[in-house]
């Protein structure tokens, strides 16, 4: 036995498992020779070979809590529950004060659901160790489970008191207070616990879900971040990480770790969706395409995958696949106001006018304060030469969005177009108020103060909207107006996105995703020859940028 002791502490278990079954055949009754053995075999994987020992050990002291108990681990992790419950029970009865037996049943309770013994096997453990730290830690684990927190939160408090560095206890009493909404306790108790943990991958991801709730998404997006870099295999860690990323601008970070969660569970219906909206939101609607068709195969039944799918068949103008695919969605969400809104969007794409507006309509119908809805109505309106309407429709996506700087921008330009000189500069300038750098809103409000007599204004509006306009190697207004072209080409506006899609160009000579949003557009003005050339611009600038 000595020799088998001496080699487990010098952690050499073959030689240890060797020196325990000499003791077990000098011994066969030595219960502290059997159960040697049969933990040596556990911790070797033998499992099967650790409970013919340890029930050979029991059999010898049948009045050993610490057998039972032993026993009933190997059992656990052999899948056989029951079994393993029964030698936890038969430890608190044959030494009623262990505490660990007390705490185990406890835990085992509290995975069955069944509360009130679980409860009732904890506080009886506390009540037999009051100073162990762990204990109190497992109370207040078994409390907040059942929505008792108060009481959770002052046992997670008493371990901290009896053990001010443990983390467990911080990071559960943080986890609670996450609960509770008490942001700013939560946000102090899990940044101990990843003071004191560094390597606890959950410490991080719950505290970035504190700082998110606390609008701190740098702070965020930095936890989940080590999350991920802990624990790489931990899917909602990575979908977190990637909603965050999108959230942030960083569409590569978000497409990474959207790929990363399809790969751990590749029949995650919104982890397929996710993706594809990270893609589109990177400008690859076609690579969207896959993941969204995957995605509502493996849930056919959610018509919003369908909706995603449609509007990736939008951004890479085909309309009839857009048609097609909202078709069936609505059949099966005909309350939907963003499939209707989209269906008449992707009409209006097609010019085909009659069909756009009762899509619009009804979308609004569903949903009075949808405000793209609004607008698209109302640049339809005002192709049509529907002045009147047009406005009405402008004034409404404002109301519904005050902060829309292209509908003021638009409604300031059908104002113009119906000699509202006033009321056209006034829109004009809440756009620039609300979007500083606009081109074609300076250039626009310079036309109407010109027809309006302030030359010395309009002057300086020209002059300000040929300086944004001219403002060469600006990656960031060349990225502004693309996505301010983007927004346009979504609601329906191609020539406005067409301008915003040349003033990016302008800035930035080279920016790729300009060239091909520019394409898209053209394509869908019917000028292949100009677009062709844009596309192969874009593709030299990014070959993963091909034409549709």
């Amino acid at each position: 036995m000595q020799r088998g002791q001496e080699a487990l502490a010098n952690r050499d278990l073959p030689k240890a498992k060797t020196e325990f079954e000499k003791a077990v055949r000098l011994a066969p009754s030595d219960a502290k020779a059997q159960s040697a053995l049969g933990w040596v075999l556990a911790q070797m994987g033998d499992l099967d070979a650790a409970v013919v020992h340890l029930r050979a050990a029991i059999k010898s002291a049948p009045k050993s809590a610490d057998l039972h108990l032993t026993l009933a681990r190997v059992l656990s992790l052999q899948g056989k529950g029951a079994e393993s419950e029964a030698e936890v029970r038969e430890a608190t009865k044959v030494e009623p004060g262990n505490a660990e037996g007390h705490r185990i049943l406890g835990r085992m309770m509290s995975q069955r659901g069944i509360k009130d013994e679980a409860l009732k096997e904890m506080r009886r453990a506390v009540e037999l160790a009051p100073q162990r730290a762990d204990l109190q830690d497992d109370l207040g684990n078994v409390l907040a489970q059942q929505e008792k927190f108060p009481d959770a939160e002052a046992a997670f408090k008493e371990s901290i008191r009896l053990q001010p560095n443990y983390e467990p206890a911080h990071f559960h009493l943080g986890a609670a207070y996450w609960q509770e909404k008490q942001l700013d306790d939560a946000a102090s108790e899990l940044q101990r616990a990843t003071e004191l943990a560094p390597q606890d991958a959950l410490a991080h991801h719950y505290l970035a879900k504190v700082y998110a709730a606390q609008s701190k998404n740098a702070d965020a997006l930095e936890q989940l971040r080590k999350a991920v870099a802990l624990k790489p295999d931990a899917f909602e860690v990575q979908m977190d990480l990637g909603l965050a990323s999108q959230h942030s601008g960083d569409a590569d970070g978000a497409v990474a770790a959207f790929e990363q969660a399809v790969k751990l569970r590749p029949q995650d219906a919104e982890a397929y969706n996710d993706l594809g909206l990270a893609l589109i939101q990177k400008g690859n609607a076609q690579d969207s395409i896959e993941k969204f068709q995957t995605a509502a195969k493996l849930r056919p039944e959610d018509a919003t995958f369908r909706g995603n799918l449609a509007i990736a068949y939008i951004q890479r103008a085909d309309f009839d696949s857009a048609v097609t695919e909202l078709d069936s969605a609505i059949k099966q969400a005909p309350e939907n106001p963003s499939l209707h809104y989209n269906l008449g969007l992707a009409y209006k794409l097609k010019d085909q006018f009659d069909k756009a507006v009762p899509e619009l309509q009804k979308a609004i119908e569903l949903q009075p304060d949808l405000a793209d809805a609004h607008y698209t109505l109302g640049v339809l309106y005002w192709q049509k030469g529907e002045f009147d309407n047009a406005a009405s429709e402008l004034q409404k996506a404002i109301q519904g969005q005050p902060s829309y700087a292209e509908a003021h921008y638009t409604l300031g330009t059908v104002y113009k177009q119906q000699n509202k000189l006033t009321e056209s500069a006034s829109e004009l300038r809440e756009a620039i108020r609300l979007q500083p750098d606009f081109p074609g809103a300076h250039t626009t409000l310079a036309a109407v103060l010109r027809q309006s007599g302030d030359t010395v204004a309009a002057a300086k509006e020209a002059r300000e909207g040929a300086r944004l306009a001219a403002n060469t190697n600006n990656l960031q207004a060349a990225t502004f107006a693309t996505n301010s072209g983007k927004r346009l080409m979504g609601v329906g506006d191609v020539d406005g996105a067409i301008s915003q899609f040349r003033s990016a160009i302008s800035s930035q000579p080279n920016y790729a995703q300009a060239h091909y949003q520019l394409g898209l557009a053209l394509k869908q003005k019917g000028q292949e020859d100009e677009a062709k050339k844009e596309f192969q611009k874009a593709a030299e600038l990014d070959p993963h940028l091909t034409a549709p």
